[in-house]
């Protein structure tokens, strides 16, 4: 924590309970980092604060020792069923570290009781838990926390728990903005009082972020804490001890570079980010077999029950590897993380700083290093410029060796692995196509051919992105990839009962066929763009069914409906009679085919 100190917590204009400070000295932080001497004082007498500092700065206690300080200094106490303090984080992973480090606190004062509130967990025993025990600090997600604030017919009535609120915090706030839970955090506002103390706490500012701070706080205090050693005039957003490198190399040397680097760096502990959760699942699942004698976690979003005890996993670890996708890049603090490789760009500037920032936190050295295309290299003066991150070129990696023939021979020997590459590929595509400075990200510069070897695909998948291209660079594999089968017994046998089905449905017909096989190839489809072409197919085919007609319908028979349309019109306005209309109606088509019959040269259609 050398040089990043403000001071130890005695010389604080306000003096810290003891039992507070005997925990301070248990967890061995002697001194204070800048954002906690600027917000204690502040939040303590009082203000509302709207913090913004560099990531790994210590914005967890700079909230967390107020909080207990606030509630020891209420005159009525609070009974077991009244909030007094709320803290709200967009994931679970945050919101699980929080509870423990608010946890080590209160075990100085039993008078005060926590509650987690976070998803991947089962809301009836959330709603059992408070009303048995109570709760007067919650530590909640968005989402989870407004269910709870809806389960009044379940007995809870948690809006009536909160009228005792003293302090609201809101931890990464742009984050939350940015995750779209605008809706629930206003929903949440309402029911909380508004005569209460609010803390806003983020690494960036936001236009959205500066909408919140008006509608929830009151004549806040604003603090930018800056980096020591950080000219006044800058704004680095990345902590000083941070090490930034880049390294370009080819789509298909890409991985074998990756794996070179953590097969050097085997006994440190490394994050390494994807885009999608489907690239971590694929290369996660890569990375186990290729890394010999190293524990490799895998995590991202889309996993629900797993998540919470893979992170506590990985914290634990001394060393080991850690596959994510942006899940992980938000405030979470992981010990000695000595390398953050992103394997994948960000899709925005802003995530590449906090992706940075989970490692040389609370002053301790750390690296980062991001792997990037011949093609986007010029995105290295862009973070310089847009995010103040100035990024050196690191030297090529040692060792070097070409692990995709085993990659492949992974997804030739499981059917699940050969799957996972397929979409990994789509769904990379398709995330790089939304990245946000697709001026260097550019979709259509791609290298499909070289990027498929990359990812060690034995065929091309079919997808909008690559229709109507050869790519001869690129060698399908000899192998009938219909042949590959699933490790798993379960899903092969029900591949094989799918296989059958198929089959029986050629014998009975081809175009009952076709159709099953089209909805096969829908269900199974990675692609979304590719799902809605196929329904706009369908819903064609349909109104040419309702038509009665196989053929498209011609001029002359549009200007036909239209003024069959006119004249029925008419009739119901009561301009014409009955008879009028029937001679009207049908003058038309025997006209058409009188023309046709004289050979006009009209095809009837």
């Amino acid at each position: 924590m050398d040089n990043t100190t403000d001071g130890t917590w005695d010389t604080l204009p306000v003096k810290l309970n003891d039992g507070i400070l005997q925990t301070l000295e248990e967890l061995k932080f002697s001194h204070m980092t800048p954002v906690q001497s600027a917000c204690i004082p502040l939040f303590m007498s009082n203000k509302d604060v709207a913090a913004e500092a560099v990531t790994g700065s210590g914005k967890t206690l700079a909230f967390v020792i107020p909080i207990i300080e606030l509630l020891l200094k209420r005159e009525e106490k609070l009974k077991k069923m009244q909030v007094g303090a709320l803290v709200v984080t967009p994931t679970r992973e945050l919101a699980l570290q929080i509870s423990e480090v608010m946890g080590q606190f209160i075990q100085k004062f039993p008078q005060f009781t926590q509650i987690l509130l976070i998803g991947g967990t089962n809301p009836i025993e959330d709603v059992a838990k408070f009303k048995d025990q109570g709760a007067n600090i919650v530590i909640a997600t968005p989402g989870r926390l407004e269910d709870m604030f809806r389960r009044k017919g379940e007995g809870l009535d948690l809006a009536g728990s909160v009228k005792s609120l003293d302090v609201l915090v809101l931890d990464e706030a742009d984050r939350l903005l940015d995750m779209g839970f605008e809706i629930s955090l206003n929903t949440i506002l309402g029911y909380l009082p508004k005569q209460r103390r609010t803390g806003l706490f983020s690494a960036t500012q936001t236009q959205e972020l500066e909408k919140l701070v008006r509608a929830g706080l009151r004549n806040p205090v604003r603090i930018t804490v800056k980096e020591k050693g950080v000219a006044a005039t800058s704004t680095q957003k990345t902590p000083s001890k941070l090490s930034n490198y880049y390294i370009v190399c080819r789509p298909e040397e890409k991985f074998n570079n990756l794996v070179a680097f953590l097969r050097q760096h085997k006994h440190e502990k490394n994050l390494v980010f994807f885009s999608t959760c489907a690239c971590v699942d694929y290369y996660g699942r890569a990375l186990e077999t290729l890394i010999k004698k190293v524990t490799v976690h895998s995590i991202h979003g889309k996993m629900k029950t797993k998540r919470n005890k893979i992170f506590a996993d990985f914290r634990a670890l001394k060393s080991g590897i850690l596959v994510c996708t942006d899940v992980m890049a938000r405030g979470i603090d992981i010990p000695d993380v000595n390398w953050v490789l992103q394997y994948d760009p960000p899709s925005s500037a802003s995530a590449f700083v906090h992706r940075c920032g989970r490692t040389a936190r609370i002053g301790n050295l750390g690296n980062a290093l991001v792997f990037l295309l011949p093609m986007e290299e010029s995105y290295i003066n862009f973070l310089s410029i847009n995010q103040k991150c100035p990024l050196q070129k690191m030297s090529a990696v040692n060792d070097v060796v070409d692990v995709l023939p085993k990659v492949k021979a992974l997804s030739l020997a499981d059917r699940a692995m050969y799957d996972r590459g397929m979409r990994a590929f789509v769904s990379f595509v398709q995330a790089y196509a939304k990245h946000e400075c697709s001026l260097i990200f550019r979709t259509k510069e791609l290298d499909f051919a070289a990027l498929a070897r990359g990812f060690a695909l034995l065929r091309l998948p079919k997808m909008p992105e690559l229709k109507g291209k050869t790519l001869p660079d690129f060698v399908e594999t000899t192998v009938d990839t219909d042949t590959i089968r699933y490790k798993d017994k379960n899903r092969e046998k029900q591949r094989r009962k799918l296989l059958a089905e198929l089959a029986e449905q050629r014998e009975k017909g081809e175009e009952a066929f076709q159709q099953r096989k089209r909805n096969f190839v829908k269900n199974k489809s990675w692609s979304k763009q590719k799902n809605r072409k196929d329904r706009r197919k369908k819903n064609a085919a349909k109104r040419k069914r309702n038509e009665g007609s196989g053929s498209d319908v011609d001029n002359e028979d549009m200007k036909e409906i239209l003024n069959d349309t006119r004249i029925l019109k008419k009739l119901k306005k009561g301009q014409i009679s009955e008879e009028d209309f029937e001679k009207q109606i049908t003058r038309g088509p025997k006209s058409k085919h009188k023309k046709t019959e004289e050979g006009s040269g009209e095809e009837d259609v």
